[in-house]
């Protein structure tokens, strides 16, 4: 399905233009893990963002777009079916001096049981996502989950400070991976992110 515009037609899934759709990218996987991804409203009409092939990926997923949210929306979404939410994002000495609180350990008992608990991703750059954490008090209370020795990124279209940032995909899926203890489980969304990035860079040599 298209949306017809004065410029151009838009895939009513992807939200982007016809010729760089990622639709046919899409490769759905259940998860145990529930993944939840609030999403900076720079990043939606993004190009090279991937939060959105990610979500499409994941049946069971949802994406919010806001810098903040409504305080009952966020909670009902955070703890929907009694899930514990835990927040992939590291913690940082700088935190502190800002005024946030250290968030609370993750429990072993709830890595145990890996379908009782809700990821939650920001997506957004470095600089915008600290700033989302610092706005949303319900987010500094989560236990937080950072990934560790990951090999470097295969997000080659888009610029990184180091080269083991990754994308949110691959933030993601490692997180899944991690939690779940499955990695091959979650391999065909890695070859969906291969096949989105070499589109995307056919299109920006075009």
């Amino acid at each position: 399905m298209t949306i017809s515009t004065s410029r151009r037609a838009t895939c009513a899934a992807c939200l982007r233009a016809e010729r760089a759709c990622i639709c046919g990218f899409v490769k759905p996987l259940p998860s145990q893990v529930e993944l939840l991804v609030l999403q900076h409203p720079l990043e939606v009409r993004n190009a090279k963002n991937s939060a959105r092939l990610l979500h499409l990926c994941l049946p069971s997923s949802r994406l919010l777009v806001g810098e903040t949210f409504d305080v009952a929306e966020l909670e009902q979404a955070l703890h929907a079916d009694g899930r514990t939410p835990v927040l992939l994002y590291p913690q940082t000495a700088g935190e502190a001096a800002l005024g946030l609180p250290a968030p609370p350990c993750i429990e072993a008992a709830l890595l145990a049981r890996p379908e009782r608990l809700r990821l939650v991703l920001l997506d957004a750059t470095w600089r915008k996502s600290r700033k989302m954490l610092y706005l949303i008090p319900a987010l500094q209370r989560l236990p937080r989950l950072a990934l560790q020795d990951m090999a470097p990124s295969a997000y080659r279209i888009r610029k990184a400070h180091a080269p083991d940032q990754l994308s949110s995909l691959e933030a993601a899926v490692h997180a899944l991976s991690q939690l779940e203890n499955r990695p091959a489980h979650y391999a065909p969304l890695l070859e969906a992110f291969e096949a989105f990035v070499e589109q995307q860079s056919r299109l920006f040599r075009a």
